[in-house]
């Protein structure tokens, strides 16, 4: 019959992550300020990161659009927020940033990417 797929039937979309150089940056300095806090932390703090870049990988259109292409998927435990642009079959992970750094830098990101 016609209509539309019972939402049991949707064929799940992995995504491949792409890591940009910047947020590669952003994640490194995160674990320092974290590691230099509490040893372990900063582990801790990756551990989280490595299980919201499953979800992105798993469910890439999940999260809200919060600037042109840009969509931002939150950290448990951390305040922190990994923004990343989801086109065909890839993610491109542009920032991973603390909630109260202003949101101009991911947008600034979000305006400059070009995928390969």
């Amino acid at each position: 019959m016609g209509g539309r797929a019972s939402p049991h039937c949707r064929q799940a979309v992995t995504a491949t992550l792409v890591v940009q150089p910047e947020a590669e940056a952003d994640l490194e300095e995160a674990f320092t300020w974290y590691e230099q806090r509490r040893e372990g932390l900063g582990h801790d703090f990756l551990d989280q990161v490595s299980s919201c870049f499953a979800q992105i990988a798993q469910q890439p259109l999940r999260n809200a659009l919060i600037y042109r292409e840009a969509r931002r998927a939150l950290l448990r435990r951390f305040p922190y927020a990994v923004f990343y642009v989801a086109r065909n079959d890839r993610a491109f992970v542009l920032a991973v940033l603390h909630q109260r750094r202003s949101p101009r830098l991911a947008k600034a990101r979000a305006r400059t990417f070009k995928a390969e």
